[in-house]
């Protein structure tokens, strides 16, 4: 044990001390807003300005054009296909729509030009104003002003609370799939980014052939549980601190701009790109600003759960995938090797996250949901993604950590087995009837 901690301090200490990791500890927490921030920008950016030419054949538009909004405007040219082609091309406008003779009962025949492409935004607020205008001449048709059936119409806000056998508690579905996503993106990044980092060291070691030196005084399942631990705890000091700079960042910027101007910013900015009305906007804003704000306030989420939760969930999939990828660096000579035996131990990782985005945030104690919170393979990202959402049984939470620690032990004797004969193979390719006579070896 004390030449693992040995190994283990060793790997800790060279990776700290690193500039990388340093760089990175610093950029992590910006990287990572980034990701989310930066195509929300772009899109944002890329849509700006645009002008749209109407050809208004069939006199959809007759009374008034669609109210121009900061990122759209429209100008009516002739309502003559040809003409107004001819217009388009000389002004150089982004779009030309043309609106042919209507029946309202089924109205089609709408034309859409562009010079480059439509992109999906642009091509939505057209079809959005299109529809408006239609459904204002229905209702005019029908003798109904749309003002007034717009001031109708119900605005409700559900309080939602979970109801079990310990009582009522609050609960907010937008806040929690807010945390279910992040904890499962964080533990899904983490067991890949130092997951990749034991196959690298690995792989290099047994390159350079120092493993030969290290192994005559240490076994090889020591060197590599020394190794597997000595990264855990670089992948912890990391997080510890990307979460303080996180809380940093966010005390600087909340004590700057309120979170209430914040989320009311949002809300404007999605009524704005939704096309909702001038009289609705004012209206919805207040209340969703306020609605967002109270779910802030008012979610009860089991904190203490969460984070004692995150912590082993984090550790145990790093532990279990951590070993497995320990076990591929051992077994092959470069990085291309490596790429037949990644694909099965990636797979389900990268299934999760997918299956969780779709099945289960929308369904987080479903069957599905269950079956993959037990597997250890799934367990670490899919029981992360259920618990923010409560309902989560005890049973279930001590039955699916319970199958993670066997899960665990398990890996790490097959990967021990694989590690002590691959790391001293060169020169051979390695397949995986290989792979499963060295599990056999004796010595």
């Amino acid at each position: 044990m004390s030449k693992t901690w040995l190994i283990a301090q060793r790997e800790y200490l060279t990776r700290v001390r690193k500039k990388s990791f340093i760089i990175m500890s610093l950029l992590g927490p910006l990287i990572t807003a980034a990701i989310f921030a930066v195509p929300v920008l772009i899109a944002t950016m890329s849509d700006n300005n645009k002008v749209v030419a109407v050809a208004d054949a069939g006199g959809l538009f007759t009374q008034k054009l669609p109210e121009p909004k900061d990122d759209i405007s429209f100008i009516r040219v002739s309502p003559d296909l040809a003409t107004a082609k001819t217009e388009f091309n000389k002004a150089k406008y982004d779009a030309l729509l043309y609106v042919p003779t209507l029946d309202l009962a089924t109205p089609a025949g709408f034309q859409v030009f562009s010079r480059k492409g439509l992109g999906m935004t642009l091509q939505r607020d057209i079809e959005r104003a299109v529809e408006n205008a239609v459904e204002t001449q229905r209702l005019s048709k029908a003798g109904l002003d749309r003002a007034v059936l717009d001031n109708m119409k119900a605005d409700v806000d559900l309080q939602t609370i979970s109801l079990s056998d310990d009582g009522e508690r609050s609960s907010s579905t937008g806040v929690s799939t807010g945390v279910a996503y992040i904890c499962g993106f964080l533990i899904y990044m983490f067991i890949f980014i130092y997951g990749i980092q034991i196959m690298r060291g690995v792989m290099e070691e047994k390159t350079n052939r120092i493993v030969e030196v290290v192994i005559s005084s240490v076994k090889p399942f020591e060197l590599m549980m020394g190794k597997v631990l000595g990264i855990a705890g670089v992948g912890f000091t990391q997080l510890a601190l990307w979460v303080l700079l996180s809380l940093g960042i966010t005390s600087v910027v909340t004590g700057s701009v309120s979170p209430e101007k914040i989320a009311q910013n949002r809300v404007e900015q999605v009524n704005k790109s939704a096309g909702t009305t001038t009289s609705v906007k004012a209206k919805e804003t207040k209340n969703e600003g306020g609605a967002m704000i109270q779910a802030l306030k008012t979610a009860d989420i089991n904190v203490p759960l969460i984070v004692g939760c995150f912590l082993f969930y984090f550790l145990g999939g790093y532990l279990f995938y951590g070993a497995l990828f320990g076990a591929i660096g051992s077994a092959v000579d470069s990085e291309t090797d490596t790429q037949q035996f990644m694909l099965p131990v990636t797979m389900p990782l990268v299934l999760t996250f997918v299956i969780a985005q779709a099945t289960l945030m929308t369904n987080p104690n479903g069957q599905v949901a269950f079956w993959m919170s037990m597997i250890p393979f799934t367990s670490p990202i899919a029981m992360m993604m259920r618990l923010p959402f409560g309902g989560v049984p005890m049973w279930q939470l001590g039955l699916s950590m319970l199958l993670l620690i066997v899960g665990f032990i398990g890996t790490i004797w097959l990967a021990a087995r694989i590690y002590r004969v691959g790391i001293l193979m060169y020169g051979k390719k390695v397949t995986y009837g290989e792979l499963s006579k060295w599990l056999f070896y004796k010595g």
